[in-house]
């Protein structure tokens, strides 16, 4: 009977301890998954692609102005590029496409129209014309720099165009263009448009941009102003 009662308490025993362990090892078993999959997760993600900053406003102005800038002293456009005129359009169009800016595209032409209208009507079409606050790589236009239908009046509408390089706090805006002379630096001052020298220390606020006639005189940068036209509209991204 004794050896009964021992053989009994032993298969309990027995029992208890193996129903324990399998309770312990269903416990641990999600953690033991989850730790696995902590571990693989890294190993297993991608690493995503670094996005590609885009071209801020200022670079896509300052690369224009470089560009412009670095074509100062050519004195024919024909030596750098046979794509484009060797005229103040020219210039323009060689320095916006460095940024990609195609500045004949996308208005058709006009009959009889030049180039400098065909640029700011396309600018226009595109909301990127202001009269205030340029900046470097803006397009300046200018009216009646000379006598286009030489009838001797001032009736030529726009016929210049040029590409701001700085601005000066003070309002004096400096300007790369193809002129009669090659590509050159001029001056304007939107304060005092129609002041050639200053009065004080003589400083050049308005560089002459038409030349004196019989029937006209000498007219200055300011006086001949017609606004400005920002790439910030044009760049690609923004259409």
């Amino acid at each position: 009977m004794l050896r009964h009662v021992l053989v009994v308490a032993v298969a309990v025993l027995t029992s208890v301890s193996h129903g324990s362990a399998h309770a312990a090892a269903r416990a641990e078993a999600p953690v033991s998954a989850r730790a696995a999959v902590r571990q693989a997760s890294p190993a297993s993600k991608k690493k995503a692609a670094p996005k590609r900053k885009a071209v801020s406003r200022p670079q896509v102005g300052q690369r224009i102005a470089g560009r412009a800038a670095g074509l100062v002293g050519v004195a024919s456009l024909r030596t750098v590029s046979d794509t484009v005129p060797d005229d103040c359009t020219g210039l323009v169009r060689l320095a916006y496409s460095s940024a990609g800016i195609d500045l004949m595209a996308p208005v058709p032409g006009r009959r009889g129209e030049n180039g400098v209208t065909h640029i700011y009507r396309a600018v226009r079409r595109r909301g990127a014309l202001h009269r205030t606050k340029p900046r470097p790589g803006d397009l300046v236009f200018f009216r009646e720099t000379y006598d286009r239908d030489r009838d001797g009046r001032r009736d030529d509408g726009l016929t210049h165009v040029g590409v701001v390089e700085h601005v000066s706090a003070g309002g004096l805006v400096t300007f790369i263009h193809r002129g009669g002379k090659g590509v050159a630096r001029s001056r304007m001052h939107l304060r005092w448009p129609t002041t050639h020298r200053a009065r004080t220390r003589r400083v050049v606020l308005n560089d002459y941009l038409r030349r004196a006639s019989r029937e006209h005189r000498a007219y200055v940068t300011g006086e001949l102003f017609a606004g400005f036209a920002s790439p910030e509209a044009l760049a690609p991204s923004s259409r």
